[in-house]
């Protein structure tokens, strides 16, 4: 049984890294693009907002399909066709064609992030779920790692486009191990209709449910306080830090690590901790991170060290993240793949502001970027502090 749960936890993973890849792999290769294609920064920017927008229009209905089709279909489909997508942006004349491969890529990348955890949650309950979310997590955690790296290697040996021949290689070998060796389970008993007025009815259920929406969006605003820092990572690496394409390595390898390290300690603790005191633990972890942070920009310590304290939020971030969801899923016990795509759209949602707005307009300085950390962190301590006095009543 052990055996069997890290070989799921590793394709879960493997089909929820399919949005790192694509948003971190082809980082590197900004400034090739920009010449080849004939664009500017901003408009290769917007390939990410795009993308994130189309995500997030598409990840409420990942779940909704798999609740009447089944899981196992769903992933199999969206692989496949992000493998198209990804083709779409390996052969792109213009940053035009490339905004279309993008926003296709989004449709069909969150499929894996949204369906993988309904799994889990159809598998286990309680602490065992915890642990094979936080294995998951764990695994997941090395896709950042790899990809900028990846990607700054096909970019030196053969050159932007085979980033995405590469993404839609990997799209194919998902498609495959999807349907080769991943289980389906949800029963058919258990499937939901997909009729319109009932979808939509269960929809609005979801979206203002309180509680619901006072911890999704709590999580996702947190992790934006990170999030900021990933997609603004061209210009905090390159202008403010002075490093080359490989630097990107400077950023996420310690948040990776720490990522990793989060989920390790999350996994460890389930069933051990209440979630009241792994919650409460976290938050005291990103809340020295935040005053760190601020303390480096303010004060006369060597550019790097600012990554430092980024890289130990992350880690407070990780070791939280599988208590929270399994929390705001079991909401909605009987429409999981529902809850599950809510909770993704919210996240996205928050991302893709963050990506197409804010980003620009706070990576003008390591400082701003900082603020923008810390006002993210604080407002998702409220809506937590708000969340916990409904629950309490």
């Amino acid at each position: 049984m052990q055996a069997k749960n890290q070989w799921l936890a590793f394709l879960l993973a493997a089909l929820t890294a399919i949005g790192p890849f694509s948003i971190d792999t082809y980082l590197p290769a900004f400034p090739a693009m920009i010449a080849d294609l004939g664009t500017n920064k901003f408009q290769l920017q917007q390939t990410l907002t795009v993308y994130m927008g189309a995500f997030a229009a598409m990840v409420l209905w990942h779940g909704a399909l798999s609740d009447r089709y089944g899981r196992r279909p769903i992933l199999i489909a969206s692989t496949l066709l992000y493998a198209l997508a990804s083709l779409v942006c390996a052969f792109a004349s213009s940053v035009h064609w490339l905004w279309i491969g993008r926003a296709l890529q989004g449709l069909c990348a969150g499929a894996g992030m949204v369906v993988g955890r309904a799994m889990i949650r159809d598998l286990y309950d309680g602490a065992r779920a915890q642990r094979l979310m936080a294995q998951v997590m764990l695994i997941f955690g090395v896709a950042p790692a790899v990809a900028p790296m990846l990607g700054g290697a096909l970019q030196d040996m053969f050159g932007w486009r085979a980033i995405f021949v590469f993404l839609t290689l990997f799209g194919c070998g998902l498609a495959w191990m999807c349907w080769r060796m991943l289980p389906e389970t949800l029963a058919p008993e258990k499937r939901q209709p997909f009729a319109l007025l009932a979808l939509a009815r269960a929809y609005r259920e979801v979206l203002t449910h309180r509680e619901f929406m006072l911890l999704s969006v709590a999580m996702s605003v947190m992790f934006n306080g990170y999030f900021l820092y990933i997609v603004s990572a061209p210009q905090f690496i390159f202008e403010h830090l002075g490093l080359g394409a490989h630097g990107l390595n400077a950023l996420f390898l310690p948040g990776v690590g720490c990522m990793m390290l989060g989920s390790l300690v999350s996994a460890r603790v389930a069933g051990r901790w209440s979630a009241r005191r792994s919650i409460g633990a976290a938050l005291i972890v990103m809340a020295i991170a935040i005053v760190v942070e601020l303390a480096f920009n303010l004060s006369p310590v060597p550019r790097w060290l600012i990554i430092a304290p980024v890289a130990f939020y992350n880690f407070g971030i990780a070791s939280v993240m599988p208590t929270l969801s399994l929390m705001s899923l079991d909401i909605f016990p009987e429409r999981r793949g529902m809850a599950s795509s809510c909770q993704g759209f919210v996240q996205v949602g928050v991302n893709t502001l963050t990506t197409g707005l804010l980003a620009p307009l706070l990576w003008t300085t390591p400082l701003t970027l900082a603020l923008g950390a810390t006002a993210c962190f604080l407002l998702s301590l409220l809506l937590l502090y708000a969340w916990s006095r409904r629950v309490a009543r």
